[in-house]
């Protein structure tokens, strides 16, 4: 019989350089850790699993090299908080970075997400399958039910949900054992759904994107081309309006429709990407990378620096050599 274990953690972590590892006492003994092969970087994976109905896992790794991870994952919900770390999922298009929650909805299609080398990865994450969030609340809250699928998809990249944040980090930090830690870890999963439906109740409802036409998904590619050879320079949005030959409100909102972000922080994400290659790769100063990626002030540099890693790009070079 399938768990989630091997349904969703299994196959990609075994893919991708993780091995079950017995003897990491780091996390709590109730659930499964697995550990990074040497040659592919350091650090754990734990995963509690509760047969196919959830899970909850903890990540704290690095990687010595660039990896990019490519699966095609099962149907699930899952809510994540990264409290270090950055990356780059393809699929779908969007930025992992430092203190931001991740939502997400599985739908058995191929997932690709870029890890970048010598960034540390530290979050806590709720793995929820179909069997729990369709079936199992829908018959225990039968009348009542609601579908949670669009609340976690409401939050992903949220940074302003201190709730959450403080309860994923209580399960971080737990360490009881036996049936007291089966209902803890089951509570804290029901929690959880409990506290995200609440939170999307005050959002404001996510806008369904209308079907892109053929032409315009083609003026957007345009536009994100002419940003991948101009990114350190000054980019004014009406230079891309006339670029993709519309106007600011419709070049805006498809943008973020297909990218997941605003044209803003696709710049950003776009010079903080170039910046990490320098300073792993280069002897240029702080000072000198800012400017070479398009930042005047290297302290303005540095603060965007960090809040998207978690690092200052000193801290984030001394890293470099120690893989």
């Amino acid at each position: 019989m399938n768990n989630v274990l091997t349904t969703l953690h299994d196959p990609c972590l075994m893919k991708h350089g993780f091995y079950l590892d017995e003897k990491c006492t780091e996390f709590n003994s109730e659930g499964i850790c697995y550990s990074i092969h040497p040659e592919k970087g350091s650090g754990h994976y734990w995963v509690y699993p509760n047969k196919n109905l959830f899970s909850i896992s903890i990540h704290d790794f690095v990687f010595s090299k660039d990896l990019f991870f490519v699966y095609k994952i099962p149907e699930y919900l899952s809510i994540s908080y990264y409290e270090l770390g950055s990356a780059e999922d393809f699929k779908p298009n969007n930025q992992i970075c430092c203190g931001c929650i991740k939502g997400f909805i599985g739908n058995l299609s191929l997932y690709q997400t870029l890890f970048h080398k010598n960034i540390p990865v530290r979050s806590i994450g709720i793995e929820i399958m179909p069997e729990y969030y369709k079936d199992y609340l829908l018959k225990k809250y039968h009348g009542e039910y609601m579908d949670p699928c669009s609340a976690f998809l409401s939050l992903d990249g949220a940074t302003d949900f201190p709730e959450l944040v403080a309860l994923l980090k209580q399960i971080k930090y737990y360490r009881g054992t036996g049936m007291s830690a089966k209902l803890y870890y089951e509570c804290k999963v029901a929690e959880t759904i409990s506290l995200i439906v609440d939170k999307s109740k005050n959002m404001d409802t996510i806008k369904v994107p209308r079907k892109i036409s053929n032409e315009d998904m083609n003026s957007i590619k345009t536009v994100a081309s002419y940003i991948d050879d101009h990114f350190a320079f000054n980019i004014h949005l009406d230079q891309l309006t006339g670029i993709a030959c519309m106007g600011t409100t419709k070049l805006k909102y498809i943008f973020k429709a297909v990218f997941k972000c605003t044209i803003t922080e696709f710049i950003q994400n776009k010079r903080l990407s170039k910046a990490e290659h320098m300073l792993l790769n280069t002897d240029l100063t702080i000072n000198q990378v800012a400017k070479i990626v398009g930042y005047k002030n290297a302290s303005r540099f540095s603060e965007l620096f960090h809040k998207n890693t978690g690092l200052l790009p000193n801290e984030f070079r001394k890293t470099s050599n120690i893989y």
